[in-house]
């Protein structure tokens, strides 16, 4: 499973969010981006995907921003990764129906290391990463 920039930055934002849920205060995308280094046109970008899955809830103005809708042990690592990746799989075949299945030597270590991977991700939550750096 190769996990893009949008994956890897998608967990980023859900995890400062969930790194500031007891505080209650809205999170900017300018205070995220100045965090982390990632630019203001990426972040809404990425927000705008998100947003699509309600994760969280935003507030426009002086003190707006986003904050996370639930509790971070309610974010699934595998929910978000899968919201901004297209393919989370960690080959094709695994994800498509592949005509070679049952003549393919290897598809059973690709599907049995998909199956570990994601049961691994749905396991883990924002919680089990917050404060760890």
């Amino acid at each position: 499973m190769k996990i893009t920039t949008k994956g890897r930055y998608a967990l980023i934002i859900m995890l400062d969010l969930a790194n500031n849920y007891e505080s209650n205060k809205y999170i900017s995308l300018k205070d995220i981006s100045n965090k982390t280094s990632i630019s203001m046109k990426y972040l809404e970008k990425l927000m705008l995907n998100l947003n699509k899955s309600d994760y969280f809830v935003s507030l426009r103005g002086k003190d707006g921003g986003y904050k996370l809708k639930y509790p971070p042990e309610h974010y699934k690592i595998g929910d978000i990764l899968k919201s901004a990746e297209e393919n989370t799989t960690v080959a094709d075949c695994v994800s498509k129906e592949c005509p070679n299945k049952k003549n393919c030597l290897t598809f059973s270590i690709w599907d049995d290391l998909n199956n570990l991977i994601n049961n691994f991700l749905e396991t883990k939550t924002l919680k089990d990463y917050i404060g760890r750096n």
